[in-house]
């Protein structure tokens, strides 16, 4: 019968058992991904298995790491994400882990836009470091998502957004975040991509600054293909900053609705 080991077709008898092929093939492996889970036992194969063998502290091949994505995010969920393109307007708070995030599932093309650079209040919660200060955020984001996923096509713009220009960059977008902090811009890109790319959702943040619970942070279908995240109140606010943690869960929340979207499910 055939099966699929680290993304190759193999023949082998009826009667093989996962670490009998593991010590055929490749017995240093220690993590054994039997399609799409870590197979902590030694079940017997089944026809059109899919198996990933990874030993532990190795650097893989890049053929060898693109196989280990595939198998941790199962083929079927991959192949849709690897094809798929999201933009992302403002590369802060929000912006910046939506990014590393899809970056991590697997996303094919990641188009970034943000005019502003790394400066040392952004370090509380946007996923820079500290020997990129001074740099463009979105140079800085684009070189900290190759040392993730290189394997993701990544289109850095430094410019700031106008109606004049948001179809132009995000016309060929699947899924289309917002991810500023001024309430006026969030406005412009919602209504600008909205009118001008019909058919195709975004995704914006409102309300996640503070400390106030995680629980109160929601997704929701506000209009048409409009989804918001966020408590919808909680601006921030002298007395009230923006944090990470708090920011970090509206940030996840929107990042698991693009992949829902790209997947057929309503976030």
């Amino acid at each position: 019968m055939q099966i699929v080991l680290n993304e190759q077709p193999l023949e082998i008898t009826p009667d093989t058992r996962l670490h009998q092929l593991r010590d055929r093939v490749q017995p240093n492996a220690d993590v054994l991904i039997r399609n799409g889970h870590a197979e902590s036992g030694d079940p017997l194969l089944a026809e059109g298995d899919i198996l990933v063998f990874i030993e532990r502290g190795r650097i893989p091949t890049a053929k060898e790491l693109e196989a280990q994505l595939v198998a941790r995010h199962s083929p079927g969920v991959h192949k849709r994400l690897k094809q798929a393109t999201v933009g992302i307007a403002g590369l802060g708070g929000l912006g910046s882990p939506i990014a590393v995030a899809l970056a991590r599932s697997g996303i094919g093309r990641l188009i970034l836009v943000d005019f502003d650079v790394v400066e040392p209040s952004n370090l509380n919660r946007q996923q820079y470091f500290v020997d990129q200060l001074g740099q463009p955020k979105a140079h800085a984001l684009k070189d900290t998502l190759a040392r993730i996923n290189p394997y993701v096509t990544v289109e850095a713009h430094v410019l700031r957004l106008t109606p004049e220009n948001v179809s132009e960059l995000f016309s060929e977008v699947d899924v289309q975040v917002e991810a500023f902090d001024a309430a006026e811009q969030k406005a412009m890109l919602v209504e600008t991509f909205l009118s001008q790319c019909p058919g195709k959702p975004l995704v914006a943040g409102s309300g996640m600054a503070g400390f106030g619970p995680s629980n109160n942070i929601v997704t929701r279908r506000a209009a048409g293909n409009l989804y918001l995240v966020g408590d919808g109140e909680t601006a921030a606010a002298p007395g009230t900053g923006l944090m990470a943690p708090r920011v970090g869960v509206a940030a996840h929340h929107q990042a698991n609705a693009v992949l829902r979207l790209l997947l057929g499910e309503e976030p």
